[in-house]
């Protein structure tokens, strides 16, 4: 029977220092000095600030948090009076971290003079969430109006088309185009139940191990080539992201709807789509109907310098039927939304005028690690082979 090590009350095991626990929180902990430069930063502040604490340190938080912030004034306040501070749902925006929600606490540290504990919580992970289950609420809809309508609705078309046909063949003349229109309209709707039967497809997708960097490279050249021609492609990638535990096919359908949204949203002169690739850690979310939690560390942006998306679009964006485009259909970004689902994944938008960026984070391919195989002490060495291969006695 293995031993069980008992810890004594009041004392934290040697191998447990202060960062480990600091790590382990989900929420951002920044510790400023005197003048707000930052000393340390645990892994949910690295995420948050998308900088390391070897590249962040000594530099001032106002690189990240723009000087009039509501959020130094609660710093200095801290500072000066020499107590703890908090407030909630305080809204941060800035290039560099996006416009996020948080709730504050501040605290000073009396061991060093003039440095505080900055925590954040940003508010946006609950209702990231929120959304995440009514985009696939709408997903299911979606599904369920799909297998509705191609049995109630394109059955009875394709008895009007051969009736619409039938009476062609008698009529001339004007009438002859109200028969030619009845037979197109027909195939129009036809066309549109059949864009929607993707949703019904409720089984299990394929998944392997999918280089997104190769599957945004294929979709920016049919962009290129085609509908992104007027666009300024820029590509900020992290080579060394593992493989996506995914479907090709479906990766490439996904991101090739993001790029031509995002084309037709950039202006004429000007335009710009950046893809993004990079590894963000603490994302790990529930898979329906198991108790397994999945991790979601590799995250891809596509962002563009359109005029935005309509704040009271926003929360709907993703759910079938609602579009910004005249002609659109509203299905485009309903399928995304579907397909990331089915992948495990997580979509999100974040949108102002000129800058709208859609967030994917994905799984990926887990690696085992190889298993060390213990010799035991009385189990003779393998035999030595020279350069040539052949075995020395």
């Amino acid at each position: 029977m293995t031993a069980v090590a008992t810890l004594e009350p009041g004392k934290l095991p040697s191998y447990l220092d202060g960062n480990t626990v600091l790590n382990a929180l989900p929420w951002a902990v920044i510790v400023l000095d005197g003048d707000n430069c930052v000393l340390s930063l645990n892994i949910a502040a690295e995420n948050l600030l998308a900088s390391s604490v070897a590249a962040a340190a000594g530099r001032s938080l106002t690189d990240w948090v723009p000087q009039d912030s509501p959020l130094l004034g609660m710093v200095a306040q801290s500072r000066a009076s020499q107590s703890g501070l908090s407030d909630y749902d305080l809204e941060i925006e800035s290039p560099r971290i996006g416009q996020i929600v948080v709730n504050v606490q501040i605290a000073p540290i009396p061991e060093v003079p003039g440095a505080v504990a900055v925590n954040l919580q940003e508010r946006t992970i609950a209702s990231k969430m929120h959304r995440q289950l009514s985009y696939r609420g709408a997903a299911r809809s979606v599904s369920a109006m799909a297998a509705m309508l191609a049995h109630e609705v394109k059955n009875p078309l394709s008895g009007i088309r051969g009736a619409a046909q039938l009476l062609e063949q008698s009529v001339h003349g004007d009438e002859q185009i109200l028969t030619r229109l009845i037979c197109d309209e027909t195939d129009r709707i036809c066309a549109l139940v059949d864009r929607m039967e993707v949703f019904s497809d409720e089984r299990p997708i394929e998944r392997t191990a999918v280089n997104i960097h190769e599957v945004l490279e294929r979709c920016r050249r049919v962009a290129q080539n085609g509908f992104g021609r007027k666009a300024t492609f820029i590509e900020r990638y992290d080579p060394s992201l593992p493989a996506v535990l995914g479907n090709h096919d479906l990766l490439v359908q996904v991101f090739l709807n993001l790029i031509k949204n995002a084309s037709e949203a950039v202006p004429e002169e000007g335009g710009e789509i950046t893809l993004t690739t990079s590894y963000r850690h603490g994302m790990r979310v529930a898979v329906a109907g198991s108790r397994e939690r999945v991790h979601l560390p590799l995250q891809v942006t596509v962002q563009d310098n359109g005029p935005g998306i309509p704040e009271e679009l926003q929360a709907n964006l993703f759910e079938p039927f609602v579009t910004t485009k005249t002609n659109g259909s509203g299905l485009g970004l309903a399928f995304v939304a579907k397909a990331v689902a089915d992948h495990g994944g997580v979509i999100e938008v974040d949108s102002v005028p000129r800058r709208t960026i859609l967030r994917l984070t994905l799984p990926i391919v887990d690696t085992p690690k190889p298993r060390r195989v213990r010799r035991r002490r009385d189990q003779p060495s393998a035999p030595e082979t020279d350069s040539g291969g052949s075995t020395s006695i």
